[in-house]
C-alpha cells in the first residue's frame, strides 16, 4: 500500500468514524451504560431492544453494525443472531441476482 492510499484510507476512516459518532451521540442509548447493549443472556437482549425501540436512529445504527461486521451486542434493535440472519439473507439475495444475470 503506498503512502497516498494509506492517507486516503485514514481520511475515509476518520470521516466515517466522525459521522458515526454524531448519530451515536443522538441515540436513545447515549446516556445508558454500554454494558446494557452487550448482554450475556436473552433477558438482557430484550432490555436493550426495548431501549432501541424508542430510538429514532436505529437504521443508521443497524447499518453501521452490518457494514462493520460487529459480532457482539445489540445494535439498531437487532441481536447478534438477527444481524447474522440479515447478512445471510443479503448474501443469498446477491447470489440469486448473480445467477439470474448469468442465465
Amino acid at each position: 500500500m503506498n503512502t497516498q492510499t494509506l492517507e486516503l484510507s485514514t481520511i475515509d476512516r476518520s470521516s466515517s468514524e466522525s459521522a458515526a459518532s454524531k448519530w451515536m451521540s443522538m441515540g436513545a442509548c447515549a446516556g445508558t451504560d454500554p454494558e446494557v447493549f452487550f448482554p450475556h443472556d436473552g433477558i438482557g437482549v430484550e432490555i436493550a431492544k426495548k431501549i432501541c425501540a424508542g430510538c429514532s436512529i436505529t437504521e443508521p445504527c443497524l447499518g453501521y453494525a452490518l457494514a462493520h461486521r460487529i459480532e457482539h451486542g445489540v445494535w439498531g434493535g437487532c441481536s447478534e443472531r438477527q444481524r447474522r440472519r440479515i447478512l445471510r439473507a443479503r448474501r443469498a439475495a446477491a447470489q440469486e441476482e448473480l445467477v439470474a444475470v448469468a442465465a
